[in-house]
């Protein structure tokens, strides 16, 4: 229905008499053009445009000449004029909007093609306040969301990908259906909400309102995916525009299609071994989003082996992150196990072809290692709600460290709770991490009770040991994490029973003075950390 008020019906096909191009992105735009004119269809442009088509030998009329006033204020007004917006705006078939039409000399305009200026480009950049707020389109918005509310009548492109869908409906007969004009109606108003979210998500930052009034998240369709979580759900992966190196920006080098699993999984691998910065390299293996094994190493190889050794059972058919570029030895080891994702910053040639021997297997390149200390925001839906947060990006290295026991951990001990506690961060709560010597040796994930983790943890070593052919779990005279505060000691006793010697938490329980009179009493040294890293 174009007007329900007056019961005036949308038609299915509108001949296409005149279009108005007025695009930022020119791809395509000439090609376009041409096609435009070969069916007699009149061209209408502003700046830019106008002059890439004229100089392309194309007939095309300057809007200006149409609405009989210049461009000014530096092209800030051009277009937001009532012989644009009622040639846009107009009801064909309403003998009222006819006559208006008639009166003030207004055309329609039966095709506006507009993309914006490039405010998520020139953010991403990280230009001057005076250069975004420039690169802020205003008419651009006006003449899309004017377009696509009388889609009844006006096709609206705002996407050089849909030009040859566009091409492809006119071809017949130089008109469109009203199928198609409703569905880049819809696409076109999906845009410009994208985009008013990448104007005020910017306003929010420079302002540092973490929270404001209203919160609204954009993104890009960057690949519809196979199913979701489970093959009954519908997923897609859309981009922020946010250029953290990860999953989302990475390269996919070989493989097929990444999963919603795969995406996820991977994006948890590669933010946990992008907290080992500096220093050794480093291997986290993840499956469903939590850690199976994480080490650093003076080679890459034997940071891999060494987080294999964790949980080499779990590891099967889970995600591999490498904080440094991956060499030919460690891919040869990598391939060996049935994995999903290989990710890393960098891929030397050789590994790249030992890689190719598993066609199926997803290797990405990202180029860098995101900053864990960078701020930003993180979302999950609830039913009615939208939960939105900062991102933790709190490191043990900028922490207090307070030792509460009788006796102070080791130099050795402390870097193993510090390299337990940057693992924690990464395991779904109640997460319980052992750690020695720069690997860890037990994980305990995502448990209700955080004895049951502790003892989990203690479990995993125990089989590890026992593949190994160890005579002992690796969990003796090791460092334990707890991503949150011990609330009882039983917690803590379970550790020591698995051979813990120093332990790091929070800190803040009711019972804080039970629990280090249980550290006490068992000679273990306990730091707190005074944060906690719930991960749900």
């Amino acid at each position: 229905m174009a007007v329900a008020s007056k019961k005036i019906p949308a038609p299915d096909r509108v001949q296409v008499k005149t279009a108005l191009l007025s695009v930022s992105d020119k791809s395509g735009i000439v090609e376009l053009a041409r096609a435009l004119a070969e069916k007699s269809i009149r061209l209408l442009s502003t700046g830019g445009t106008h002059k890439a088509l004229s100089d392309a030998g194309l007939a095309v009329t300057d809007v200006s000449e149409i609405t009989g006033f210049p461009e000014i204020m530096d092209g800030r007004v051009k277009t937001l004029h009532p012989k644009v917006h009622g040639g846009l705006l107009s009801i064909r078939d309403d003998a009222e909007h006819q006559a208006a039409m008639a009166e003030h000399g207004i055309s329609g305009i039966d095709l506006a093609v507009i993309n914006l200026y490039p405010f998520e480009e020139v953010r991403a950049k990280g230009e001057d306040y005076p250069t975004t707020v420039e690169n802020i389109d205003i008419g651009g918005p006006a003449m899309i969301r004017a377009s696509a509310k009388n889609h009844a009548y006006v096709t609206v492109i705002t996407d050089p990908a849909d030009y040859a869908a566009l091409t492809e409906e006119l071809a017949a007969s130089g008109e469109t259906s009203f199928a198609f004009r409703r569905a880049m109606a819809a696409k076109a108003y999906a845009r410009t909400a994208a985009y008013d979210t990448a104007i005020s998500g910017w306003f929010a930052e420079v302002l540092d309102l973490p929270m404001p009034t209203n919160r609204t998240i954009g993104g890009t369709l960057a690949q519809e995916l196979r199913y979701g979580e489970n093959p009954h759900q519908k997923a897609g992966f859309y981009l922020t525009g946010e250029q953290r190196p990860g999953v989302a920006t990475a390269t996919l080098l070989q493989g097929k299609q990444l999963s919603y699993n795969n995406i996820n999984d991977t994006d948890a691998a590669f933010e946990l071994v992008s907290e080992f910065q500096t220093g050794l390299p480093a291997c986290a293996i993840i499956k469903h989003a939590n850690p199976c094994g994480v080490a650093t190493a003076p080679t890459l190889l034997e940071a891999y082996q060494r987080a294999l050794a964790c949980d080499s059972t779990s590891a099967f058919g889970g995600i591999l992150a490498f904080n440094s570029e991956l060499d030919e030895a460690t891919a040869e080891e990598a391939v060996k196990l049935f994995t999903e994702v290989i990710i890393a910053p960098a891929v030397s040639e050789a590994a790249k072809a030992v890689i190719a021997r598993k066609p199926n297997l997803r290797l990405l390149v990202t180029g860098a290692l995101p900053d864990p200390k960078t701020p930003g925001l993180t979302a999950k839906t609830v039913s009615g709600g939208l939960l939105v947060q900062t991102r933790d990006n709190g490191m043990v290295e900028d922490l207090e460290l307070k030792v509460v026991t009788k006796r102070a951990p080791s130099e050795q001990e402390l870097a193993d709770m510090k390299f337990a506690f940057k693992v924690a961060k990464h395991v779904k709560s109640n997460a319980v991490v052992y750690a020695k010597d720069g690997q860890t040796v037990g994980i305990g994930a995502g448990q209700m009770s955080r004895v049951d983790s502790a003892r989990i943890a203690a479990i995993k070593a125990e089989e590890a040991a026992k593949a190994l052919g160890l005579d002992k779990p690796m969990t003796i005279g090791s460092a334990v994490a707890s991503e949150a505060f011990l609330p009882f000691a039983d917690g803590l006793l379970s550790a020591i029973a698995a051979g813990a010697t120093a332990v790091i938490q929070p800190g803040g329980s009711m019972r804080d003075a039970e629990v280090i009179a249980a550290a006490d009493e068992n000679g273990v040294a306990m730091v707190f950390t005074g944060m906690r890293h719930f991960r749900h």
